[in-house]
């Protein structure tokens, strides 16, 4: 695909990190075109985020990305369980916590637990998938401005190498460009949120600490050690490691930071002699950000253009997946005419909230490390002072007691079920634990997972999830952990879930084209799923739950694009219910636009 300089195109999206890229990809398996604009001709090499989350997973399952596959990369499990505090990596084990829920029995609640995985390594893998002429990404190409007319914008770009200027016209633009964002600056939107509160350091480094870890192996390595100060993410531990600390910025300024002292700080946090590489680092600000608006007529802001904040819990990065999810299949259907443009403004309303929410997270789990560095004793500015506190303390019975106990409270730190799956759309309740998920059958909730057996397997366009990396399952508990009722909801379309008693009279509902607007009743697709005919829950309690909670008996569900359930429609007599539900997403009460990627 080239895409000319006068070319209108239905999406531009500005940057190419994960956010981006994935936008560009469920696009164009939506059917929609867009052009990625990226303003570095190269990705940084530093692995940034690494925790994919259980909703990042299905996500990426629904849309065909093979999660089997992007568990092969990264982290395998048994090096990802545990986060270790450490006086350094040599020295003494102070505590352990476990690592997300990465236990067998957090599969009841979602097909794929969480998985680390270098953010780079993602972004390759998604890249890869653009390729061959699905989507055109231009790297070295920076936005400049833009100017929005009457259906569409103007954006003005720069090929940084030729040192030209040039526009792309296009229906739609999607700021994607990280938390310091020209498009979001180009609209004067303003951020809710602190601006920093501390200086952080990153060092990428090549290091095998197998043999310095021993059987201590982990995802997360807190160095109390206080000329540290911080964590080392071990994306493989025998090469790949980061390292995140905070720093004086009056006793080491930005600009007298070099190889030296880098490695000055790193031999601190391991503790002993070990061969490495400094291979980058680099400065950063801890802040948290929100804006205050997603959308300004037909531009939006997606992932860190929208929200950024600290990586205490590692929310960042789902955060803005989530958003590309949101986003694209609302895209699609607005440009595909079977949605009115009014569609789009329920995506800041969906999404705003679960930035707002994981950025309080991110600050309050920030806040509790702090305090247990302060029961530790090694926040004092004499840093010799601060390590003999600190040895002392952990050899203290009743202070001992405290940092036990200061460890205890950062399970919640460490565990973000309830954040990563359980967001409610519409729900502006701030959740009391984030560790806390409760299956929900909900306006606004994900659709429950349950493991289901296929007696329609021509339904099923996905391959079997490969369950054998948890090695505690049986051979029977793997093959019934192949596919769940996320997978029956299609991308591209509304999935109305029934039970097979109920299912005649629900398919004789959607089948009354009559309700919908003339030149939407080819466009628009509704498919039933029917318990007993399509599919089986496996056996076990947690099947009979999702039976249960689901109450097709009484009631049919209704399923939006990207998994979230749009309403409940009772049974009998709900067909006119499911019509008003669909009427009101989509925007059916307004003109249906003229503009269409279709025409």
């Amino acid at each position: 695909m080239s895409i000319t300089d006068h070319d209108p195109i239905p999406v531009l999206i500005i940057g190419a990190g994960p956010c981006g890229l994935l936008l560009a990809y469920m696009l164009a398996k939506l059917g929609v075109q867009s052009l990625v604009i990226e303003r570095y001709p190269t990705r940084l090499a530093a692995p940034k985020a690494h925790a994919l989350s259980p909703r990042s997973l299905e996500l990426c399952r629904q849309f065909g990305l093979d999660v089997n596959a992007i568990r092969e990369m990264g982290s395998p499990r048994p090096d990802a369980m545990w986060v270790n505090f450490v006086t350094d990596l040599s020295g003494q084990l102070v505590g352990r916590l476990p690592y997300e829920r990465m236990d067998k029995g957090v599969l009841d609640d979602t097909p794929a637990m969480i998985h680390n995985i270098p953010q780079p390594d993602f972004e390759a893998l998604v890249g890869r998938e653009l390729e061959g002429g699905r989507v055109e990404v231009r790297k070295g190409h920076s936005f400049v401005r833009l100017q929005e007319f009457p259906g569409y914008v103007e954006a003005t770009v720069e090929d940084r190498a030729a040192g030209r200027e040039y526009t792309v016209k296009c229906a739609h633009l999607v700021g994607c460009d990280g938390a310091k964002s020209v498009v979001r600056r180009a609209l004067g939107i303003e951020c809710e949120g602190e601006d920093s509160y501390e200086t952080m350091m990153t060092i990428h480094i090549n290091a095998d600490l197998r043999p310095v870890l021993g059987d201590r192996v982990g995802m997360l390595h807190w160095i109390m050690d206080p000329d540290v100060a911080g964590f080392i993410i071990g994306y493989d531990l025998s090469g790949n490691q980061v390292l995140i600390c905070n720093f004086d910025a009056e006793k080491h300024p930005v600009d007298s930071w070099d190889e030296i002292l880098c490695r000055k700080t790193v031999d601190a946090a391991i503790g002993t002699k070990v061969e490495y590489d400094v291979l980058s680092y680099r400065p950063w600000i801890l802040s948290r950000k929100v804006a205050k608006e997603y959308r300004k007529g037909r531009v939006l802001l997606a992932g860190d253009a929208a929200h950024s904040f600290p990586p205490t819990g590692g929310l960042g990065l789902n955060s803005g997946l989530g958003d590309a999810h949101n986003l694209a299949y609302k895209l699609a259907a607005v440009h595909h005419g079977w949605a009115s443009d009014k569609l789009l403004d329920t995506y800041e309303s969906d999404r705003r909230q679960v930035a707002v929410v994981n950025s309080e997270q991110s600050v309050k789990n920030g806040k509790e490390i702090f305090n247990l560095l302060k029961t530790l004793g090694t926040t004092d500015a004499d840093t010799s002072v601060a390590r003999q506190n600190l040895y002392r303390n952990i050899e203290d019975p009743e202070t001992i007691q405290q940092i036990n106990q200061g460890i205890e409270g950062q399970r919640e730190h460490f565990d973000n079920l309830g954040l990563h799956i359980g967001y409610v759309y519409g729900d502006r309740r701030i959740p009391e634990n984030a560790s806390i998920y409760r299956a929900a059958c909900v306006p606004g909730a994900r659709l429950p997972h349950a493991w289901i057996r296929l007696l329609r397997p021509e339904k099923m366009p996905l391959p079997p999830i490969d369950s054998s990396y948890v090695a505690e399952l049986s051979v029977d508990e793997v093959q019934a952990r192949q596919f769940s009722t996320l997978d029956l909801c299609p991308f591209d379309g509304f999935t109305v879930w029934v039970n097979q008693k109920t299912s005649a009279y629900w398919h004789q509902a959607i089948e009354e084209k009559q309700q919908l607007p003339t030149g939407i009743r080819d466009r628009l697709r509704i498919q039933t799923v029917v318990h007993g005919v399509d599919f089986e829950v496996q056996a076990g309690e947690s099947g009979e739950k999702w039976v249960q909670l689901m109450g097709l008996e009484d009631q049919a569900i209704v399923v939006r694009p990207d998994q979230h359930i749009l309403g409940c429609v009772r049974y009998p007599g709900g067909s006119e219910q499911l019509w008003r539900l669909l009427r009101a997403h989509l925007g059916w009460d307004e003109a249906i636009p003229t503009w269409s990627s279709t025409e």
